[in-house]
């Protein structure tokens, strides 16, 4: 079933709430890939009703970034949704999200200076902003996240908790191709040759975490390491390599405990991210 008011969809999970059924939510951007399935498969594992949403928010695009042209294939996405035994899905207009006069953000100071939302300005307003109103609308008890998105995963966890809300939010594995490139949506737009060299990110990322295993503790070496590994790429710039501690992404300068090894490299137009756990 697919709605695009806000009211429909209430009623919709006000009606399965009321059969006593918990309610499971994937919020998505559209043109799904498996990494988006994991998440959709985990939640009917876990919930009798599930609600993903497709929602190009363009809060959380900065001006040079690419909203208009971010992939979309609706049917697609919508067979795929369907396979996943997905119950409902939320699919409304910018209008529906933003009505004129719009005027109210949500902001969470602190998990967003860094990484992302250090290149990225205003972002995790948007994001912020727009999961705040999926979760008022859908009323999710649980609501899933990818772990490639690791900032933003965090951030919504400090949100939710700040804020009160009453959901359980839920970080599912990356989910990567057979040559270890996280999957992303806009993998897409790589050329056959940036393509071939992208698996490089989650191999310098093993490679650090091995170090790790070895005894290496020091983060200024480990993200060196990373960024020696990733300056052979031809035609790729790197954005950030960053060791930052787990929940609350403070700087770390000698691991003594779990930590997030995060990283950004633009090939070209396109930015791709990833990130491992530095267990110790």
């Amino acid at each position: 079933m697919i709605f695009e008011k806000i009211d429909r969809i209430r009623d919709f999970v006000r009606e399965k709430k009321g059969q006593g059924k918990t309610v499971g939510f994937v919020p998505t951007m559209g043109y799904l890939h498996r990494g988006h399935a994991a998440l959709a498969e985990r939640a009917r594992r876990e919930c009798g009703t599930v609600v993903a949403s497709i929602f190009v928010n363009p809060l959380q695009f900065g001006p040079r970034e690419d909203y208009a042209e971010y992939p979309r294939d609706f049917d697609r996405d919508c067979r795929m949704l369907e396979e996943c035994r997905v119950d409902a899905l939320f699919h409304p207009p910018v209008e529906e999200m933003y009505p004129g006069g719009f005027c109210t953000h949500v902001e969470v100071e602190g998990l967003t200076g860094c990484l992302c939302g250090k290149s990225r300005p205003g972002h995790f307003r948007g994001v912020a902003t727009v999961v705040t109103k999926l979760f008022n609308i859908v009323q999710p008890d649980r609501a899933y996240f990818g772990q490639k998105d690791a900032q933003q995963a965090l951030v919504i966890k400090r949100m939710v908790e700040d804020l009160n809300m009453p959901v359980e939010i839920v970080t599912v594995p990356t989910v990567r191709e057979e040559d270890g490139l996280a999957m992303s949506s806009r993998n897409v737009y790589l050329t056959p040759e940036q393509r071939a060299e992208a698996p490089v990110l989650y191999e310098s990322l093993k490679e650090a975490a091995r170090a790790v295993s070895g005894g290496e503790r020091d983060a200024r070496t480990l993200a060196g390491m990373v960024r020696e590994r990733l300056s052979g790429l031809k035609g790729a710039g790197i954005d950030y390599v960053e060791i930052r501690s787990l929940p609350d992404l403070k700087e770390v300068e000698r691991l003594d405990s779990p930590a997030l090894l995060a990283l950004a490299v633009r090939f070209g137009k396109t930015r791709l991210i990833d990130n491992i756990v530095l267990e110790v």
